[in-house]
């Protein structure tokens, strides 16, 4: 492994000290030592700064935003923009003057108000979109819906499948250009897969569509998980949606962010009620924190568990790893992309991947265990995922592979 590996190389003390003090700040998974929480994919647990801004808003300043003038309120509108300006800052955002941010409930309200208010708009009868018909559920049904709704105005759009590479799950970019034609106005992609813990490669979507179609990106399992960053020409992408509680904020916490430089502008249509201000307060303080403790870093801890991971579990015959192949071992030679980002996947041959959670549960360990929200995905292609954050450890995953060596 190499020297930089926080698990096998040199660094690993150094490595081991400060993930430890990144763990002890999370009070659920403190005061339960005897449980090793392995959802995040689901949703994260939240750290002490979060808990205490939450409180603190609630204490000092909760109020309707934008709907009064005395102290209170007037903290309150200040903010939700501030933390607009924070989510632009987060992203590495290179034009914040012309961008927008939308605060949503989460990833799956973030896609359809982009479907319903920004897409139908944008679309006229003949133009084709392409989307993904094997990620997560929710970010293949708003496009269809924009599609019906369209339809129901006489505008017929062509939806059109992304292509997929069947041994990995990751998008086919050599077959890009046989679904890419001259009408392709829209793509919906993925960042980091829910399922298969892949980056999807953007990037090869950009080269394939060229320079003018917008693309729009699931960030959930990437944004507080690893750097989103949209001043490069790895995301140039024009949409960025996530959830908060999947980047250690509150449930019913997110963001649309917006460049605006392709297509209109997105503004969300309809009457905007009551903001969600304590999640706004638990987001800003979400991504202070992974900003102080460092996105790359966790993503470099979670990637070296999750190979530590799929490396024990592929020497277990029972066991089918879902997703890439070629990066199992930990002294896989794979490009870094190609790695898990902190997601495992698998299924026990002879055990059901329910049963198997059952199990695992009585063992300590928390995981998820049906078929994922995947879209196309029925309860016989149930499975048992493993996500990991900056708050597991070593012990943890040594400790899952000895139960799953011997699921009893």
């Amino acid at each position: 492994m190499s020297s930089a590996d926080p698990v096998h190389g040199e660094g690993r003390a150094e490595a081991a000290d400060w993930q430890r003090e990144a763990r002890e700040q999370f009070p659920i998974i403190t005061t339960h030592p005897e449980l090793a929480y392995l959802d995040s994919a689901a949703t994260s647990q939240k750290p002490r700064a979060v808990l205490e801004a939450v409180q603190a808003y609630l204490t000092t300043s909760n109020a309707n935003a934008g709907r009064g003038t005395y102290p209170w309120a007037n903290r309150t509108t200040e903010l939700v923009e501030r933390t607009r300006q924070r989510v632009k800052d987060f992203l590495s955002d290179p034009d914040p003057q012309r961008s927008a941010v939308h605060f949503t409930s989460g990833t799956t309200e973030g896609l359809r108000t982009l479907a319903r208010d920004w897409l139908t708009s944008y679309l006229a009868d003949g133009d084709e979109i392409l989307v993904p018909f094997g990620d997560h559920q929710a970010n293949l049904d708003p496009w269809l819906e924009a599609q019906r709704l369209l339809a129901d105005r006489g505008i017929d759009i062509r939806v059109r499948a992304l292509p997929y590479q069947v041994e990995s799950g990751d998008y086919d970019h050599r077959a890009l250009d046989r679904v890419v034609g001259p009408r392709t106005r829209f793509v919906a992609a993925t960042h980091v897969h829910h399922v298969y813990g892949g980056d999807l490669n953007v990037h090869r979507i950009r080269a394939a569509v060229g320079p003018d179609v917008p693309i729009c990106l699931d960030a959930a399992q990437s944004v507080g998980h690893l750097p989103v960053r949209v001043d490069g020409p790895t995301l140039d992408v024009d949409f960025v949606v996530f959830s908060g509680h999947k980047a250690l904020a509150l449930p019913g916490s997110g963001a649309v962010w917006a460049r605006n430089t392709r297509g209109p502008v997105f503004r969300p249509g309809g009457w905007h009620g009551t903001p969600n201000t304590v999640g706004i307060a638990s987001l800003e303080a979400a991504l202070d924190w992974l900003d102080t403790v460092g996105t790359d870093r966790i993503a470099h801890w979670t990637a070296a568990l999750t190979t530590r991971l799929t490396d024990g579990l592929r020497r277990l015959a029972p066991y089918e790893i879902l997703g890439c192949q070629s990066s199992l071992a930990a002294d896989s030679v794979v490009p870094a992309a190609q790695r898990r980002h902190g997601i495992v996947t698998f299924r026990h041959h002879g055990i059901r991947s329910d049963d198997l959670g059952f199990i695992l549960f009585s063992h300590g360990f928390m995981v998820r265990a049906d078929s994922l929200c995947q879209a196309g995905a029925a309860e016989k292609d149930g499975s048992v995922r493993v996500s990991l954050h900056v708050y597991n450890t070593v012990d943890e995953i040594d400790r899952l592979l000895a139960v799953l060596a011997s699921p009893t």
